[in-house]
């Protein structure tokens, strides 16, 4: 599917604030595999479709996530908001004709992040976080910065942020995201 008929469909999915987010991270994506050599167009693809599944109720990502037979862990079945990214990697398969896992994966992955990810797993995590349209967030201008130096070391950062708010905010935190952030500060050590 070309990319004109992809936004099309999207803006049709997503809310006008969604919308926008998704083609800042589209754009946000584009510069950091440029700036990593990455492959440029499976990171806009990525990043333009990474909240296509967002807009769906919490009862409708559930419902759907089973009926597609999706894995759910406990902490997507406590808050199927976290589906978002399992059920948008199956949404970009099935609705837009992505068959490329390096895309699927970093959709998949791009909420909680997981050990051992992709550079296009990194690039999509961390441009969903920083892309021009976030309102700003603690040490966002840091990380930002750090996304285009080290980006292992941005996503420490937004791993530790996002557990911090997570850990004031609910019970709920998804084991991937913990999992990751212990794997990416271990792979650091002292770099940190």
């Amino acid at each position: 599917m070309e990319r004109k008929e992809m936004l099309e469909k999207l803006k049709g999915k997503l809310s006008d604030k969604r919308f926008v987010h998704s083609i800042g991270v589209e754009y946000t994506a584009a510069c950091l595999a440029m700036t990593y050599k990455a492959d440029l167009q499976k990171a806009r693809i990525a990043g333009l479709l990474h909240d296509c599944a967002k807009c769906l109720t919490t009862e409708e990502k559930l419902k759907k996530a089973e009926k597609f037979g999706l894995n759910i862990n406990k902490s997507e079945r406590q808050d199927p908001e976290l589906l978002h990214g399992k059920l948008g990697a199956y949404y970009a398969k099935i609705k837009y004709g992505v068959t490329d896992k390096e895309i699927l994966d970093a959709i998949t992955y791009h909420t909680t992040g997981r050990p051992e990810m992709t550079l296009m797993d990194k690039i999509i995590f961390v441009a969903d976080y920083i892309e021009p349209n976030r309102k700003i967030i603690k040490e966002l201008p840091e990380i930002r910065q750090e996304a285009f130096t080290d980006i292992d070391k941005a996503i420490v950062h937004i791993l530790k942020n996002t557990l911090d708010f997570l850990r004031e905010k609910t019970d709920i935190i998804d084991e991937m995201t913990e999992k990751t952030y212990i794997y990416y500060l271990n792979l650091l050590g002292d770099k940190l």
